[in-house]
């Protein structure tokens, strides 16, 4: 098949070779043409995926309109926040009778406050989607490490066909039809990998690790079924799963960020100094205490961190609250 990746992130990158690793031919397209160019010229994504040779087929293309043009897959890989400006260039070129559309951004968009489906549909209208999510940093998949994710559509076919193009002897894909479930339990394991990582930072320990995770997937699907998720959703690979590995993982942009602000440090200097890596917690937290004050859903951990990254709340007294507060049964 043909395929093309709208991104020159990391994970857009990871799963190119995944592709080609699978015998599809690939073309990449990014917003900075320069950075193309020194991608092919080094065959090395090094500012987000340094250390990992790219394939020799992987095509990089500048012009988005020439990228898509023959592609049957458009998988979209730009960060949430920069994805709406993406689908306004892409939209002409669209051509919903014969290209899928994968998305494997994990966010909600500010303001809007909208899944990343809702956005596509809201920008391209009728098409068929798919996305994929689970535990699945893009350093490992790179690396051929052993990985499984899932595939959600409401289109059966549709996700069956996304799992046949990736799956392979260390790429495996399951499939479901709740993209609601799929696509909240990637963008709110964010929330609490940033909570996780201010317990890291504080070195608070093992015991509240654990606490915060597991009443944080209870807290997750809580208010993913309030807007429309399946509750056992939360229970699988784009819930429990990805947030195991967001929390604990050296990889995660969400927990370096709560690291650094559980060391004391203030989110401006923290987020400057990552320069164009986005951690996609950030926004995603001011979406997710939004949601939950629209749906009248009770997010104790969510509030905490809004508190901590937009109202200067210290960190330590975030976790007062959360210790004291009245008991209930579990």
């Amino acid at each position: 098949m043909k395929i093309a990746v709208l991104s020159d992130g990391a994970w857009g990158t990871a799963l190119a070779l995944v592709l080609i690793q699978n015998g599809h031919q690939v073309t990449q397209w990014g917003p900075f043409p320069d950075y193309l160019e020194t991608m092919h010229r080094e065959g090395e994504n090094r500012r987000f995926l340094p250390g990992v040779k790219l394939a020799p087929e992987l095509r990089h293309c500048a012009v988005l309109a020439e990228a898509v043009a023959d592609a049957e897959l458009i998988l979209l890989a730009t960060p949430t926040q920069y994805l709406r400006q993406v689908l306004q260039q892409f939209k002409p070129c669209f051509q919903p009778a014969r290209q899928l559309l994968l998305n494997v951004a994990k966010g909600i968009e500010n303001h809007t406050f909208l899944r990343i489906s809702e956005m596509v549909e809201q920008e391209l209208g009728a098409g068929t989607y798919v996305v994929l999510s689970g535990p699945s940093h893009a350093e490992e998949v790179a690396r051929r490490v052993p990985t499984a994710v899932v595939a959600a559509s409401r289109v059966p076919e549709a996700a069956q066909r996304v799992q046949q193009l990736f799956s392979n002897e260390v790429f495996r894909v399951y499939t479901s039809s709740d993209v609601v479930g799929v696509e909240l339990g990637g963008a709110l394991k964010n929330v609490m990998a940033l909570a996780a990582g201010i317990n890291d930072g504080m070195k608070l320990g093992d015991n509240p690790k654990a606490a915060l995770m597991t009443r944080g997937i209870a807290e997750m699907a809580r208010l993913g079924e309030a807007l429309g998720g399946a509750r056992q959703t939360f229970s699988g690979l784009s819930g429990i799963g990805d947030l195991i590995v967001t929390c604990t993982s050296g990889h995660s942009r969400n927990r370096h960020v709560g690291e650094e602000l559980g060391r004391g440090k203030k989110l401006p200097e923290i987020l400057e100094a990552m320069g164009l890596v986005v951690a996609e917690g950030v926004p995603t937290t001011l979406g997710a205490y939004a949601l939950a004050r629209l749906s009248g859903v009770e997010t104790p951990i969510i509030d905490q961190i809004h508190a901590v990254l937009f109202e200067q709340k210290d960190p330590a007294r975030a976790i007062r609250e959360l210790m004291t507060r009245s008991v209930k049964p579990e």
